[in-house]
């Protein structure tokens, strides 16, 4: 599963996915009730693969029950709304989880309470978790993987205009309009299959690409304040005080997150934005470096080029700021080795 290209894999991996995917459908095929989760704060991705697989599902097999759940995020409601589960719910049933790492960041901590757990990913699986796992690392998003499995039963499961707008959403979205290194001729050929169906899909690019004026105005903010090594790391750190400056919580910074990446100089860089317990959620993006190491000595993982952290204070995001600096100096080094 070291690949998405699947003409460069071996006829035993090719088999083994087969061998999994065949699993999953049978755990689908076997229950009567499916509840979906996702992870907390989430992004077009989480949403798109979790409402594009409930989605797949309802319409192929529309006598099962089918819940998503999690966090109703009024940002990405257009994506598709969250239903309510009860405990009872759970009650013999298959749960799955897709584009969740590690158990901690799940929404909803009754994931474990069904009779069979699944879970479906694309990030480093360095903390599994559940009865059937299928992660694939180098797919651009989980909304791919999601497709992947759709395609491999097509005859027997539906895919609606509905389910193929929140994958297309969600792979969109994680390959930053198909600008990031993971995005592949698969990749493209998914999409293209996705907009077929005949959904809106200039609807869902300008939905993606819009911005609320807060955000514009942060925008301009970031780029005036980022303190940027010489050899590219780009830090800036979002306070409390600026926060309320432009009336924005820490969901309202995600719109900036790619900003620093657009400079030239720039090969990496960190976002600090101060929780409400005094602590810093720390976001960090790559161009080149790998910085996901960076992000496991701090509470966090993820991506080699896109990872997640946490700092406890001023002094931790000092630390942070310089292993990043310590991270582009080596790597402006290897290039010219």
């Amino acid at each position: 599963m070291k690949t998405r290209d699947p003409f460069k894999i071996s006829l035993k991996q090719k088999e083994e996915i087969m061998t999994l995917q065949q699993e999953i459908f049978e755990q689908i095929k076997k229950h009567q009730r499916i509840i979906i989760h996702r992870h907390q704060r989430p992004d077009p991705d989480a949403i798109g693969s979790q409402i594009g697989l409930a989605e797949i599902i309802h319409a192929s097999f529309p006598m099962k029950t089918v819940l998503s759940v999690g966090k109703q995020i009024s940002g990405l409601s257009w994506i598709g709304e969250m239903d309510v589960a009860d405990d009872d719910d759970y009650d013999d049933a298959l749960v799955i989880v897709t584009d969740t790492a590690n158990p901690p960041r799940v929404d909803d901590n009754r994931y474990t309470n069904g009779q069979e757990l699944i879970k479906i990913d694309h990030h480093p699986n360095d903390d599994p978790y559940g009865d059937l796992i299928w992660v694939v690392p180098n797919a651009s998003s989980s909304a791919e993987i999601v497709y992947d499995f759709y395609h491999q039963f097509k005859k027997e499961l539906t895919l609606t205009p509905k389910a193929a707008r929140a994958l297309y959403a969600g792979i969109v979205a994680d390959t930053g309009r198909f600008l990031y290194s993971a995005t592949t001729p698969h990749t493209l050929r998914v999409a293209a299959s996705l907009m077929a169906t005949g959904f809106d899909v200039t609807a869902v690019n300008q939905k993606l690409d819009s911005i609320a004026l807060p955000v514009a105005k942060l925008s301009a903010y970031v780029y005036e304040n980022l303190e940027i090594t010489d050899a590219g790391a780009a830090t800036v750190c979002l306070t409390a005080e600026v926060l309320d400056k432009f009336d924005l919580k820490d969901a309202g910074t995600a719109g900036v997150v790619p900003i620093p990446g657009k400079i030239d100089s720039v090969v990496c860089w960190a976002i600090f934005v101060i929780q409400r317990d005094g602590t810093y959620r720390v976001r960090l993006r790559s161009k080149g470096p790998t910085i996901n190491e960076l992000a496991k000595k701090h509470d966090g993982g993820g991506h080699a080029l896109a990872s997640g952290a946490k700092a406890k204070d001023l002094d931790e995001v000092a630390v942070i700021k310089k292993e990043l600096a310590e991270i582009a100096t080596a790597y402006q080094k290897s290039k010219k080795e």
